[in-house]
């Protein structure tokens, strides 16, 4: 089966799978009945398949009223988007704004321009819940253009996005679809980047999905989920199909600190060499 033509996230995201696209693309099934992804961010591997039918939710309100208002309301997020200045003096005065004043198109547009201008792609909030990523200097690509919003738009349509808990998505699951799992990070014994704070996802959540997995498998639904190798990981791995493989983190944020690391990809299909037992 053809696949439609890849589409590049309009959004930065820190721990992003963008270099694992390859991988993830080709353990993925060729053909399924629905694309579900609980952990969304830049929404990498979604916008790479490009899914006729799917379910795409992440505990970020923000980023989900973004996705929607770039969904459904394109040409009033892109007007808004165009008549921001690039600068590090614009990206502070936006920042400070008050986005309670603001119309979903008018939000939808802010969180657009501080996601491209931010350092490193970064999505974190104060006690009171205000973006205070500092600005990522004028090295950064600034905002996306049209023609990439419109495909991502279009690629859009035939999405059900969901704000909220993981298990809000995954209990949509049915027989024939298949589940795409990027969660944040719970390490104990180092520190890991994480999307998120991270009291949002703890061991409590990790087991939480280990038994969303055995339930994914128990309905029919193909799973592939992507961790750090790590000893919490070998609560998902039990009973399933296993590869490492190697990607290149940059948690500070700067060159020189680029690293290579090991993940691993754990999956109920068979193109990862899993067998029901």
């Amino acid at each position: 089966m053809e696949r439609p033509e890849p589409i590049r996230p309009f959004l930065r995201w820190a721990g992003s799978k963008r270099q694992l696209l390859p991988v993830l693309s080709d353990y993925s099934p060729r053909r399924f009945g629905r694309y579900l992804e609980p952990f969304l961010g830049s929404g990498s591997l979604f916008f790479h398949l490009r899914p006729a039918r799917a379910i795409l939710g992440d505990v970020n309100a923000d980023l989900m009223a973004t996705y929607e208002q770039v969904r459904d309301n394109l040409d009033a997020v892109f007007s808004e988007l165009s008549a921001m200045r690039k600068g590090k003096e614009e990206y502070y005065r936006i920042r400070s704004s008050d986005t309670s004043s603001l119309n979903p198109a008018e939000q939808a547009a802010q969180f657009i321009y501080l996601n491209r201008f931010s350092f490193n792609g970064l999505y974190r909030t104060n006690r009171k819940g205000e973006f205070n990523v500092p600005y990522g200097g004028a090295k950064c690509a600034g905002v996306p253009a049209r023609a990439s919003l419109e495909a991502s738009s279009r690629a859009l349509q035939g999405a059900e996005l969901v704000s909220g808990d993981f298990e809000v998505v995954l209990a949509q699951a049915r027989s024939g679809d298949f589940v795409y799992l990027d969660p944040p990070y719970s390490v104990a014994v180092r520190r890991v980047f994480k999307e998120y704070d991270p009291s949002s996802f703890c061991t409590r959540d990790l087991q939480r999905l280990r038994r969303w997995l055995d339930r994914l498998t128990e309905v029919g639904a193909e799973f592939l989920l992507s961790y750090a190798k790590c000893e919490e990981a070998e609560l998902l791995m039990e009973g399933y199909a296993a590869r490492q493989v190697a990607v290149r983190r940059n948690i500070a944020g700067f060159s020189r600190d680029r690293r290579r690391a090991q993940e691993w990809l754990i999956s109920n299909m068979k193109t990862l060499g899993y067998e029901e037992a």
